[in-house]
């Protein structure tokens, strides 16, 4: 993928159509490939903006049930998400492009390291939004060059249903885990999207090929799928350790293990990831701080040393405080006694949110006598109700 900013006259060498070169619409649509290729985009699709009229009354579904959680986000302006003319009424093409992530490594062979957290793949490189929007631009820009019309460019931070305009597209198919799945890349796929006044040729569609298969429905650890294809947000570990702002609620805690942002599992197994291949963009690719972190050395984090940790990483979205909280519930699941010294200070953390997964952390590393110790000495100075409450339940625990 190209680095810094491309300029149309970056794609426009020998090897790619120049401006005001005019062919026909089939040939131009071929054509088009060649700078997406070139700028790290490894799959392209069109399709128009009608296409997703089904997948429209599954997220009116999805909404109702209460099963996006807190994300209210999701529910604002339903109409603006179901179809692409919602967000913009000139569209008359949709161009969907995705970006292979595929790892070098196992994803799931971390969970057996229970001192160590589990980093989703797709965040232990640099944030995806600012790599691939960049490119998304540069291509569009070469659009209006070559073909004047108006384009708009999403990548993941709009009202677009990318994953369905990316099965009409012919990019994929969503599997019952509702991702994308992909005959050539598999599970692992960044989608963006460029809406455009031009009148393209469409691609076709894909099918579903998953069969029987139910792999990544049994994988689940907090069984967040209700049923094939329908996932309810607030069991998933992703939206437990990345989108919820409170404390994770006590019955998925030990189910979380020791991951500590995001869920790779469901993606992981998918049988279609036999074909699937390692990302070319080296910066998508994961850091080596960020492959195994020491739960250790990440509980001792303050905001500064988080920051930096994580610049150009999507994990910084979250702040130091929530992603703290989930390295303390990984702790709490590590069965390693000795890291209840790296929980210990955090129970007077300026933040409540800390604190009260510090206490969940130490109830499951420490003696009932200990730490009924702690909670006398606590609960005579705490002032938040949640913390106290956190302090009254771990009675329970062993």
């Amino acid at each position: 993928m190209a680095g810094g900013r491309t300029g149309v006259a970056d794609l426009c060498g020998p090897r790619f159509l120049k401006p005001g070169t005019d062919l026909p619409a089939t040939e131009f649509r071929t054509a088009l490939s060649h700078p997406a290729r070139s700028l790290g985009l490894d799959c392209i699709g069109i399709t128009e903006p009608n296409a997703i009229a089904g997948a429209a009354t599954h997220f009116r579904e999805f909404i109702a049930s209460g099963a996006h959680g807190d994300m209210d986000w999701l529910a604002a302006g339903p109409g603006r998400r179901e179809s692409p003319r919602g967000l913009w009424p000139d569209v008359r093409s949709v161009i969907m492009l995705g970006v292979n992530y595929g790892p070098d490594h196992d994803p799931l062979a971390i969970l057996k390291e229970r001192t160590r957290g589990a980093i989703s793949v797709y965040a232990q490189g640099d944030d995806y939004h600012e790599l691939i929007k960049k490119n998304l631009k540069a291509l569009a820009r070469w659009l209006v060059a070559t073909r004047p019309c108006q384009v708009k460019v999403f990548i993941d931070t709009a009202a677009v249903m990318e994953k369905p305009l990316a099965q009409a597209a012919g990019l994929g198919w969503q599997g019952k885990h509702t991702n994308l799945v992909s005959r050539e890349f598999g599970s692992w796929l960044f989608l963006g999207a460029i809406f455009t006044t031009l009148d393209l040729p469409r691609d076709e569609p894909d099918t579903d090929h998953c069969g029987t298969c139910r792999a990544c429905l049994d994988a689940c650890p907090t069984s967040a799928f209700s049923a094939p294809y329908k996932l309810d947000a607030r069991r998933c570990i992703s939206y437990l350790t990345i989108e919820s702002r409170g404390a994770i609620p006590r019955e998925f805690r030990k189910a979380i293990g020791n991951r500590i942002y995001g869920c790779d599992d469901c993606l992981a197994v998918c049988p279609w990831n036999k074909f699937a291949q390692e990302g070319r963009e080296t910066r998508l690719a994961a850091r080596e701080e960020l492959r195994a972190p020491s739960l250790a050395e990440l509980a001792q984090l303050d905001d500064a040393a988080f920051r930096a940790l994580f610049t150009r990483s999507a994990v910084k979205r979250i702040g130091r405080d929530r992603f703290v909280r989930n390295v303390l519930i990984a702790i709490g699941n590590s069965g390693d006694r000795l890291l209840a010294q790296q929980a210990r200070p955090l129970l007077d953390d300026a933040s409540p949110l800390v604190r009260g997964a510090a206490v969940w952390a130490m109830s499951q590393l420490t003696s009932s006598e200990e730490f009924e110790a702690m909670k006398a000495s606590a609960m005579s100075v705490e002032g938040n109700e949640s913390v106290r409450e956190e302090w009254r339940l771990a009675d329970a625990v062993e």
